[in-house]
């Protein structure tokens, strides 16, 4: 079984209503999972390719009464998502215009009917009937025909939507006018100011021809103020997008050509001048420069670059010029992948959205069943015989009842925090772990890279007797060239930069997780590690007892060195003891700095109500030493990369919502184990397939920002979801007892909408 994902851009879709039905049948087909996105218009598909394929989707999705936008050639090259939506946002434009100029004069004459608005002068001839229904005609059948459209494509799916609430409403009211108008038959004057009238030939009749007119123009122009502030919402999106570089100069042959970035190829090599932005990801072959990195890191200092040193497309290139050779293009750059990112978050669900969808797939035939019982409540019992006044209320039911804002109440709030959240730094990888992370009451911190800056420094060397102090370091570092450890790093360069010249004649090297490594160095065997490694290697002579005020079991080689090792560790470095042919030969001590940001971050954690914890594989002294420097107070240490996981678990059995804060590598078992696992990424290495969230500034204040946003965000979907259903709930009852004109319904169902959105938008000011 192979699953491949791929997203279709849907066309057509009026309310949650449309977005329930096509995610129904999308999920009916074989091998299928799909979520659909009223306010993206977009389903994300996961299909089984032995069973289904993207044309079937397709077809599936137009059965259903919806269009599939599909590229097309056009002058410019192929119509985009982007290019559909303005072209869509302009015929919204001109369909409005026409509906309000041919519906004024409708309005107009609203006012010769109300004893309020007598004052006002009405001309004549906009209370003629055959005027009204020449006025009104193209309104409900050429501005109106996508409601016709649309309720036919939804009625003949099985399925109802807000087209079919629009159609009938307004069908209702129109056709009734003309059947009066046709027949003449004489007014009965309503004064109670929520009917209308009309006069024709001397002879009155009762007419609602701009209850559909006005209507109709109302719903357009909440279609359009609503497509308006749905581009606003993917404002992030292009933001990033419009961080990439148009053009780069491509060295070939020794001369310099300037190409679109489209056309850069894995291997060229890249010239980039100091100003200009580095077009793609990859690496510098020769010069120098500095270079602004913070569009993905947050940091304000630039960066140093030199051969060698890796560069990141869309970052800004400062002062000097760098030959590079591009290893990364098109959608594998660090930027591309963010904004994959970003995406597929503001096209997910979160679970609290399955409350509208379940709603609206049931809303529709309910409402019409309530209008139907107004209309015969009114008719039969509250206006006996009152057909124009039964009709009314009816109407007024079945406009005030559209589901627009129901079904925009959650996506739109994912979409503007997610997008705000990713201009700070926190790429959510799916609108549900947006929706998780404002749970969590505990942050489980790794320490080495996540609280410290993780680059430690060689800050002791101390040989035991019988050992020279230099040959062991060159032994160690000798050794230690084999890891891929930060404290074996920091021991070779240490080495290094004390001008001790290391060995090639390193065989047998063994890496032995959580504990150290061996290997042979000139024909010497050495364990390089905790303590807890010597006495697995039965390192000799075996360990006096410590110090009587230390609360751990274990043994040293000598009361002497176990002092030494207290000493180290309490002042925060991290103690690595070495053995040479099963001798306790000295050890070895690294520091690792605490990031500027981490104090300030753990206090914000602790005033959003957050217990941190540091879990970490490094020894009790020296972790507890870094705890008290940025301010936890309870240290699970010394534990394997394994037992993180075990860790994680144990305190989700106490009943908390955990966070796991890590590299993404060592830390994957707790990172997946946790209710939410965060990845402190540098923006190169985004795409860590174990987090559910990455923090691309590289410090812990991202976390904070990630909390922040996923509150905000619950908050401001509860509001919207609250809304929209007390809208409903108090507009249905209302419309129903007649204290409601219809096109006062209509204008209330569109600003509804509209509201929604802003009150989602009001995420994108988040400060940080």
């Amino acid at each position: 079984m192979t699953m491949k994902q791929t997203t279709i851009q849907i066309t057509g879709m009026t309310c949650a209503a449309c977005a329930t039905r096509i995610e129904k049948g999308l999920n009916r087909l074989e091998g299928v999972q799909a979520g659909v996105n009223l306010a993206l218009e977009r389903a994300s598909v996961t299909f089984d390719t032995d069973k289904a394929d993207e044309e079937k989707l397709e077809q599936k999705i137009e059965a259903l009464g919806y269009g599939v936008l599909k590229p097309v050639q056009e002058e410019g090259g192929a119509e985009t998502a982007e290019s559909y939506k303005k072209r869509e946002i302009r015929r919204q434009q001109i369909r409005f215009a026409v509906s309000a100029v041919l519906s004024v004069p409708l309005l107009w004459a609203m006012a010769g009917h109300f004893s309020f608005t007598s004052f006002i002068p009405v001309p004549g001839l906009f209370m003629k009937a055959w005027f009204q229904l020449l006025l009104a005609a193209p309104v409900q059948f050429v501005i109106g025909w996508p409601f016709y459209l649309g309720a036919y494509k939804a009625l003949r799916s099985g399925g109802a939507n807000m087209d079919v609430l629009v159609a009938l409403g307004t069908s209702a009211a129109f056709f009734y006018s003309l059947y009066l108008t046709l027949r003449g038959v004489p007014q009965e004057m309503n004064h109670s100011g929520m009917s209308d009238g009309a006069m024709s030939g001397g002879m009155g009749v009762e007419l609602y021809y701009e209850t559909s007119a006005v209507l109709i123009t109302l719903i357009v122009l909440g279609k359009l103020l609503e497509a308006l502030a749905k581009g606003r919402s993917s404002e992030a999106i292009r933001s990033l997008m419009g961080l990439q570089a148009k053009q780069a100069v491509v060295v070939r042959d020794g001369v310099e050509l300037s190409v679109p970035i489209e056309e850069v190829l894995i291997g060229d090599e890249l010239l980039v001048k100091p100003g200009e932005k580095i077009p793609t990801d990859g690496i510098v072959v020769h010069g120098a420069s500095t270079v602004d990195e913070s569009m993905l890191t947050g940091e304000s200092m630039p960066v140093e670059k030199r051969t060698g040193d890796r560069l990141i497309g869309a970052t800004v290139n400062r002062n000097g010029a760098l030959h590079m050779r591009a290893d990364k293009v098109g959608k594998e750059t660090a930027l591309a992948q963010i904004i994959r990112i970003v995406e597929e978050a503001q096209g997910s669900k979160a679970p609290i959205q399955r409350v509208a969808d379940r709603i609206s797939g049931i809303f529709v035939p309910v409402v019409v069943a309530l209008a139907l019982i107004t209309f015969l409540v009114w008719y039969f019992f509250a206006a006996p015989g009152q057909l124009g006044e039964a009709l009314e209320k009816a109407i007024a039911v079945l406009v005030i009842a559209c589901p627009c804002a129901l079904g925009l109440a959650t996506p739109t709030s994912i979409m503007a925090g997610s997008g705000r959240a990713a201009e700070l730094g926190v790429l959510f990888k799916g609108g549900e772990h947006l929706e998780s992370a404002h749970k969590l009451d505990t942050i489980v911190l790794d320490k080495t890279g996540t609280v410290t800056k993780g680059k430690p420094e060689l800050t002791d060397a101390i040989a035991a007797e019988g050992f020279d102090e230099r040959q062991l370091l060159r032994w160690a570092a000798s050794a230690e060239r084999s890891s891929e450890h930060p404290v074996a790093e920091a021991i070779v360069s240490g080495a290094l930069e004390r001008g001790i010249v290391l060995t090639h004649t390193v065989e047998e090297f063994e890496a032995v997780p959580g504990f150290g490594i061996g290997a042979t160095v000139e024909g010497r065997r050495l364990w390089i590690g905790t303590l807890k490694l010597m006495e697995r290697q039965a390192v000799l002579p075996k360990l006096a007892k410590l110090a009587k005020d230390d609360k751990r079991s274990e043994s040293f080689p000598s009361a002497e060195s176990g002092e030494l090792q207290h000493k180290l560790e309490a002042d925060g470095k991290t103690v690595m003891l070495i053995a040479v042919d099963g001798v306790y030969a000295g050890m070895v001590a690294v520091a690792d700095t605490v990031k500027e940001s981490s104090k300030s971050a753990i206090a914000r954690f602790k005033e959003q109500g957050l217990e941190v914890i540091m879990l970490t594989g490094d020894n009790e002294r020296t972790a507890q030493a870094i705890a008290r420097q940025v301010g936890i107070k309870r240290v699970i240490a010394e534990v394997l990369p394994e037992q993180k996981a075990e860790a994680v678990h144990a305190l989700q059995a106490e009943g908390r919502k955990v966070a796991m804060v890590g590299d993404g590598i060592n830390d994957a078992p707790a990172l997946a184990a946790a209710d939410i696992g965060m990845a402190i990424g540098g923006g190169t290495d985004i795409a860590m397939e174990t987090a559910d969230i990455t923090l691309m500034r590289g410090d812990l204040v991202g976390i904070a920002d990630a909390i922040r946003m996923s509150r905000l965000t619950m908050a401001n979907i509860k509001q919207n979801l609250f809304w929209a259903l007390a809208y409903n709930v108090i507009g249905i009852p209302v419309a129903a007892a007649g204290f409601l004109a219809p096109w006062l319904a209509g204008a209330a169902m569109a600003l509804s909408s509209v509201s929604v959105i802003l009150n989602a938008l009001r995420l994108q000011r988040v400060r940080g």
